[in-house]
């Protein structure tokens, strides 16, 4: 997968990720999701900055938070409220652990990178399993997005691991 990446330029990756997230908004579980969880994107991944700036005054975004080994999801309210998190990845500024944040019965869609995904609805996630545990405790609908170059026929899964309801990529959807 990381040769494959390195075969596209940044502008290509960028072009892709729109297309991406193009075919993502066409969706009926977005056209009707009111509250939102997705990740703000590393190099290599498909790019979601624009996206949330698009949309967080329309829906509810959320992106996640690395505490310890969990993710914690947390309304995204601008890009001021970003700090740089344990992987110089980019996450809303933590409230105290006392306040309450969000239920996650309102989180109608869960949008989740990973490696690689196959036609099977399977993800491999970077091992940490922070995903896995998050999607282990959310009913919302999972939509895994992915460059086409990620998508396999089948990759290897551990029983812990998620499926996707869906998967987009830039020439279909799953």
């Amino acid at each position: 997968m990381a040769l494959r990446k390195k075969e596209y330029s940044r502008t290509t990756l960028s072009e892709l990720s729109q297309q991406i997230m193009d075919k993502l908004e066409q969706t009926d579980a977005f056209k009707k999701a009111n509250c939102i969880a997705l990740y703000h994107a590393i190099a290599g991944e498909v790019q979601t900055a624009d996206f949330i700036e698009k949309w967080y005054e329309k829906k509810k975004i959320l992106l996640p938070v690395i505490e310890g080994s969990d993710l914690r999801l947390l309304p995204y309210t601008g890009k001021s409220s970003l700090r740089s998190g344990i992987f110089g990845i980019l996450e809303p500024a933590t409230p105290d652990k006392d306040e309450k944040v969000m239920d996650e019965k309102e989180i109608d869609l869960i949008i989740v990178p990973g490696v690689a995904f196959d036609r099977l609805h399977n993800r491999m996630g970077r091992g940490k399993g922070y995903y896995d545990r998050l999607l282990s405790t959310l009913s919302a609908l999972k939509i895994g997005i992915c460059f086409d170059f990620q998508l396999q026929n089948e990759i290897p899964v551990e029983p812990f691991d998620k499926k996707m309801d869906y998967i987009i990529t830039e020439n279909e959807v799953i």
